[in-house]
């Protein structure tokens, strides 16, 4: 049942600050486990957000219904199923299209995510045990503050006292973060100059009047970010597509994209699998990570882990090229896998892979998936338009050929390998990227909007490595993907979302949590227990009686719901700090009645 009144001193109490996806799964789980776990005397669930809980702030139904989720309706679920590595019962529930009674292959709209999300937030309510209160606080949480051994205090934004807290569970999501270097003085010289300068910002929230129609825009960011920006000054500004041509509505600006890569995120797949999926991990799987844990002088990404994930990646590909695709092999499967089980070193694999793979298309590259502008150069700027359009047809076209399904093995292989890394804490930024790169691009018919906007001249390609400076009252943006070309415009958007990091954090709770002695990584991310999500201080302690899950953890997941029968981490993180938060509740309970 639900209230909005706080419970009695006597009962336990236990607030979650956060009430989007991964604080309503945390919720789900909670559910899902207490029936086993909590036999107390009643508890009291304060959910603290300033958003309808289910959806959240990102999820939620005050935005534009032109903005896409980026999975297929299939493909995202909130509900358990037998692949998820956990100690608690599963609950199957439905999927997205399941539920909303969509196409299985539709890219439903963000409002319809929202509606399931609290669909499935009022679900987990209903199915709490009797005793079980959940009490939503519409306000921001400002701070937590308490003893270690002792009842933790939750401040929240206009509420003279706080809430007393058993437990503390932070689920943020995502943050909004204070300027860095770069951006404060792009900002003061935008401000100085009067011009124009939106920092990392989620799209949706950001006010885009100021981009005058007609003209130039640079924008750095190619990602998710990118498109959302994209829909938003096009059809969300009165154009509209007919056929593969857009149709202008005149309130457009010129957009002068670019980003380190100069590239789209590759686009999501447009198949469905069938046949044996591969034997996954085989590489990098449990094993490995503990004998990297265990190493007394730690490990290295790019030296001790990107090896492995190579070699997982890779046998996930050549798995199914050989066992699907076998007349573009020159061996049998079982001569291959031996060989490439044995090799030591990426020459070998290479070496190996050349000799059993004629065509170097079907060959598995990532350096080059990685950065497929390193070293081209285009004669002119519309040269680059036009080859750069000709990248994303390729790309669009393989992504739908299940002749490459390949690919759709290597998206197996990163999901698998992402479950594994979640328990190294904190690798660096780069992996994140990577993975959303080649497994989170949009959908299909998003770059098929790109392309005609490049027709259509609204859209104009920098380039990788793209360089933007401030100077002579304008900004400038040029890549060495043309050399000599440059572009001036009076506004520039930082197309990606703001870093994760505690200490530049806008949200004052998690910086006066880093001051109250809660670690950070070196990339600023919140140290946890990677067990049940503890917050470590900085000695590495965990603290009795604090939680976090989420992004700005270093135990971050690809996604708060995930694809059906894929084991998603974040569920089994979910189930983790759920027992560990019944099991603690119901002791103190148990301690409370003698």
């Amino acid at each position: 049942m639900s209230a909005t009144g706080a419970g009695g001193l006597g009962r336990p109490q236990l607030v979650i600050v956060g009430a989007g996806p991964r604080g309503t799964g945390l919720l789900e789980r909670i559910a899902a486990n207490a029936p086993d776990l909590y036999a107390g005397s009643g508890l009291d669930i304060h959910l603290v957000d300033p958003h309808e809980p289910g959806a959240g702030r990102i999820w939620r139904a005050a935005q534009s219904p032109l903005l896409w989720m980026n999975s297929h309706a299939e493909d995202v679920t909130m509900f358990t199923d037998e692949t998820v590595t956990m100690k608690g019962p599963v609950r199957e529930g439905p999927t997205l299209h399941e539920w909303a009674g969509l196409d299985g292959r539709t890219f439903a709209d963000r409002q319809i995510q929202g509606r399931y999300l609290r669909w499935v937030y009022d679900r987990a309510v209903a199915e709490l045990p009797p005793g079980i209160t959940v009490h939503h606080h519409p306000r921001r949480a400002l701070r937590v503050s308490g003893p270690r051994e002792g009842r933790q205090q939750v401040w929240l934004e206009g509420r003279p006292r706080p809430l007393l807290a058993d437990l503390v569970v932070l689920a943020l999501g995502h943050l909004d973060a204070e300027l860095g270097d770069e951006q404060a003085e792009l900002a003061s010289y935008a401000a100085t100059h009067g011009l124009v300068h939106l920092p990392p910002d989620f799209t949706a929230d950001s006010d885009l009047t100021s981009l005058e129609p007609g003209a130039p825009v640079v924008v750095r960011g190619f990602g998710l970010a990118f498109v959302d920006l994209m829909v938003l000054l096009t059809e969300g500004r009165g154009g509209r597509y007919e056929g593969d041509t857009y149709v202008p509505s005149g309130r457009e600006p010129v957009l002068y994209v670019g980003s380190r890569r100069g590239v789209p995120y590759h686009a999501k797949i447009g198949y469905d699998w069938s046949g044996e999926r591969p034997p996954l991990p085989r590489f990098l799987g449990p094993a490995e990570v503990d004998e990297l844990l265990a190493r007394p002088a730690g490990f290295d990404f790019r030296r001790d882990v990107w090896p492995l994930v190579e070699k997982e990646l890779g046998f996930a590909h050549y798995h199914r090229l050989f066992t699907v695709h076998p007349g573009r092999t020159a061996v049998a499967w079982a001569d291959f896998e031996e060989k490439y089980a044995a090799a030591a070193s990426a020459v070998e694999i290479q070496a190996l892979v050349s000799a059993a793979v004629p065509d170097p298309a079907d060959r598995l590259d990532l350096a080059a998936l990685d950065r497929p502008l390193d070293g081209v150069r285009y004669a002119s700027h519309e040269e680059f338009q036009h080859g750069l359009r000709g990248y994303v047809e390729h790309d669009l076209g393989r992504r739908h050929d299940p002749r490459h399904s390949a690919d759709l093995s290597v998206f197996l292989g990163l999901l698998s390998v992402y479950g594994q890394l979640i328990r190294l804490g904190d690798i660096g930024p780069w992996w994140h990227g990577f993975f959303s790169y080649l497994a989170s691009g949009p959908p299909g018919p998003r770059l098929r909007q790109l392309l005609a906007l490049s027709r259509a001249g609204v859209v104009r390609f920098v380039g990788a490595d793209m360089a933007v400076t401030a100077e002579g009252a304008v900004f400038r943006a040029s890549s060495p993907t043309v050399p000599g070309f440059s572009v001036e415009a009076r506004a520039l958007v930082e197309a990606r979302l703001p870093e994760p990091t505690v200490g530049r954090a806008r949200d004052g709770l998690l910086r006066e949590l880093a001051a109250d002695g809660a670690a950070e990584t070196p990339d600023g991310l919140l140290r946890v227990d990677a067990g049940d999500g503890r917050v470590l201080d900085r000695s590495g302690r965990a603290h009795p009686r604090r939680f976090a899950l989420g992004p700005f953890t270093d135990a971050r997941a690809p996604g708060a719901f995930t694809r059906p029968r894929t084991g998603g981490p974040a569920f089994r993180q979910n189930d983790a700090t759920a027992r560990a938060v019944l099991a603690f509740l119901r002791e103190r309970s148990g301690r409370a009645a003698a």
